[in-house]
């Protein structure tokens, strides 16, 4: 194989990290960049300088056999792990598999992988995540490079770090990244002008269009699925009309692919397209059969294929010159590899009557976009120009410069709320109109924005060193270490991060829910009542109920031991009256003669499970009373 300029570049850039970091890594190649050549030449040239294992993934069958045919072109055999695809070898050095089956073969690994090759990498799933942690237990070292054409995920942002000239990515655009650093970039637009890709037409003008406005996310992220049904699904007429639009478009282009909402909208869409021209693949459709429609269309014996979920990644019919979206897409990486499918250039390699007819007029590849895609995540119509951002606390409104007075990197954090119009200085601190930082009540400068640590790094001994400087922490008061404010324990020492004072308030807290520990707690409310006990003894019930508890205490008037009695008299003087049976106190009590104790003294005996009052109206437990015992 004889790579292009850029493949060689990315094969390189990859090299070069590969020596000398063991941090995982991205590539990013637009749709048509030849992504199965580079693992190739990746996996060649990773066996060849390690002599070990490597490993290939890809998300499905489909992709993991066209990965492993084009590396056999190199004249090195491979082996296949993907039980869908029939076959679980492990033979040769450089092997290709799919997740589930290499998950399902992890103990036959060993030590003897260099490195994992991950392709589609944007979606990588925590079961690539788990084949990759448990490879590193077997070799520290293990190299990891993702390709993809679109290096960023819904919520999340994008998938790396740093970007391809080493400066950190905005924390606005970004969130947890799996893969360090972005190694190389080849963009649609760059292969569109060197020839290498069709040119992609938009064209804003429909008939109709589908109210896809209400639609909300679940907790996986994707569109309700009633909201899908409501939106796509027994819309007769605007079907028919985007149909017959989508038909009237397409009249002299060759191969048209649709995506459908739900199987029930894709039959809708079918109803109105010519039965004998077009064909259906979806989740419930056979493998044979699937396989049989997908061969029709890319011999162009058939010129409409709708789908549903199927052809969205890894599906090559380089005869696609339209591309019709009946759905909505959660996310903008969905969106471009939907487009995708129609960028690929006609080969000389293919049937000779194909290429003769279709590749002098394929100009371009028109996009009909019927349900809101490109305004909802590429607000100037430029669809390789989205809108990529993740989820972050702070204000969507700004960003902030901070430059670190450690290392000097550039960061851009999201910035905090500045009602009062301060000044921020080059390092991201609010500054008053003398020059001065506005401080904290800790006495400490205060950001003007959300970021909490320095993305300055650098690699030693293999590994991305990060920068230490940090904008907001929480110091260990054992070892004075800072650590981050979300930490939990000092990174250093390893004590538990709690404020002295903190520290009291839980301590305080935990006592006072102690029942077994005496305490004394004002009553919020109380419940009086005549009580009948098993012996027929009439006593007086009173239901309390404090911050941190409620119970029941039963006092005896009539009882004879010095403690009943103690009790009986200690409630009558907080109520301020003098009753000498359960009958004449609630006769008090229900004529509103009475007052409700302020506080109460109790806890519960171990023996009998019962709560025991102690005394009424002494001073309520207070938490700057017991620091010198809690201390």
């Amino acid at each position: 194989m004889k790579l292009r300029d850029y493949q060689e570049a990315a094969v390189d850039a990859a090299k070069e990290w590969i020596k000398k970091c063991i941090e995982p890594a991205v590539l990013e190649l637009a749709t048509g960049a030849g992504k199965s050549i580079i693992v190739a030449e990746l996996a060649k040239w990773l066996n060849n300088a390690s002599g070990k294992k490597v490993l290939c993934i890809a998300p499905s069958k489909e992709l993991v056999e066209q990965n492993r045919a084009k590396y056999l072109q190199t004249g090195n055999p491979a082996s296949l792990l993907c039980a869908s695809a029939g076959k679980i070898d492990l033979r040769h050095d450089v092997i290709f598999g799919s997740p589930q089956t290499i998950k399902n073969n992890l103990k036959k690994f060993g030590d003897r992988f260099a490195a994992v090759v991950i392709d589609e990498c944007h979606g990588i799933t925590n079961t690539v995540q788990h084949i990759v942690d448990e490879m590193r237990k077997n070799n520290p070292k293990l190299r990891v490079i993702g390709l993809t054409a679109t290096p960023y995920r819904m919520n999340s942002g994008y998938i790396y770090r740093y970007d391809e000239d080493g400066n950190p990515v905005p924390e606005t655009q970004t969130k947890e990244p799996y893969f360090d650093r972005l190694l190389y970039r080849v963009d649609a637009p760059f292969l569109i002008e060197n020839g290498y890709l069709t040119r992609p037409h938009a064209d804003p003008e429909h008939i109709e269009s589908y109210d896809t406005s209400f639609l909300t996310l679940d907790k996986m992220g994707k569109f309700d699925a009633r909201g899908v049904e409501q939106a796509f699904e027994g819309k007769g007429r605007k079907t028919a009309a985007i149909v017959a639009d989508i038909i009237d478009k397409s009249a002299f282009r060759h191969g048209v692919i649709i995506f459908a909402a739900t199987v029930q909208h894709a039959q809708e869409v079918m109803d109105s397209l010519p039965k004998e021209r077009s064909a259906i693949v979806h989740g419930g459709t056979g493998k044979s059969e699937r396989e049989r429609i997908i061969a029709d269309f890319q011999d162009m014996k058939i010129k409409y294929l709708v789908n549903v979920a199927i052809l969205t990644t890894g599906f090559d019919a380089p005869h696609v010159d339209v591309v019709a979206i009946l759905r909505a897409t959660e996310s903008v990486g969905l969106l471009q590899q939907i487009v995708g499918r129609g960028l690929r250039l006609l080969r000389p390699d293919m049937a000779g009557d194909l290429y003769a007819i279709a590749h002098s007029s394929k100009p371009d590849c028109l996009v009909l976009d019927y349900a809101e895609n490109i305004e909802r995540h590429c607000p100037d119509g430029d669809i390789f120009n989205p809108l990529i951002k993740a989820g972050f606390t702070g204000s969507e409104e700004s960003t902030v410069l901070a430059a670190c007075p450690d290392c000097h990197t550039q960061n851009i954090f999201s910035g905090r709320k500045n009602p009062e119009q301060f000044e921020i200085d080059e390092n991201g601190y609010f500054i008053d109109l003398s020059g001065h930082r506005i401080l904290t009540d800790d006495d400490l400068p205060m950001p003007a924005h959300f970021g909490r640590r320095c993305y300055g790094r650098s690699i030693v001994k293999g590994l991305s060193d990060r920068c230490s400087y940090r904008w907001s922490c929480k110091k260990c008061h054992e070892c004075e270490h800072e650590n981050d404010i979300a930490a939990r324990y000092c990174e250093q020492c390893k004590s538990e991060l709690v404020d002295p004072n903190t520290k009291l308030v839980l301590e305080f807290t935990k006592m006072k829910k102690d029942p077994y520990r005496a305490t004394t707690d004002k009553v919020l409310s109380w419940r009086c009542q005549e009580w009948q006990t098993q012996n027929g003894n009439i006593t007086l019930r009173v239901d309390y109920s404090t911050e941190f508890a409620s119970f029941a205490i039963w006092y005896r008037p009539q009882g004879r031991s010095s403690k009943d009695q103690a009790q009986w008299a200690g409630l009558c003087m907080a109520c301020g009256v003098s009753a000498d049976s359960a009958e004449q106190f609630m006769e008090f009590v229900n004529s509103f003669e009475i007052s409700m104790p302020k506080t109460i003294t109790a806890q519960k005996n171990r023996n009998t499970g019962f709560y025991e009052v102690l005394a009424h109206n002494q001073p309520e437990d207070r938490l700057e009373n017991e620091i010198p015992r809690l201390a």
